[in-house]
């Protein structure tokens, strides 16, 4: 039997026939023609996205990488 926990996290997550019917909602509110539009900037933002992380990452790893060799000089 489910814990109270897992119950709850499996509550939000669609099945599969309720995916169907936000596929056929989506198609029917875009239409056919305007769906890889919206995939595409999507995909465009979501690699804008993982840029801007890694970018972030850089810097903050950069940083460290400086204030330990500052550190290293002054204890000489």
């Amino acid at each position: 039997m489910l814990e109270s926990s897992e119950t709850l996290i499996r509550a939000g997550v669609p099945g599969g026939w309720e995916w169907v019917i936000i596929a056929l909602v989506v198609l029917l509110l875009f239409g056919a023609k305007r769906i890889p539009e919206l995939a595409r900037g999507l995909g465009q933002g979501i690699r804008e996205f993982k840029g801007a992380v890694d970018g972030a990452k850089q810097e903050l790893d950069d940083a460290a990488e400086t204030i330990t060799s500052d550190s290293d000089k002054s204890d000489e």
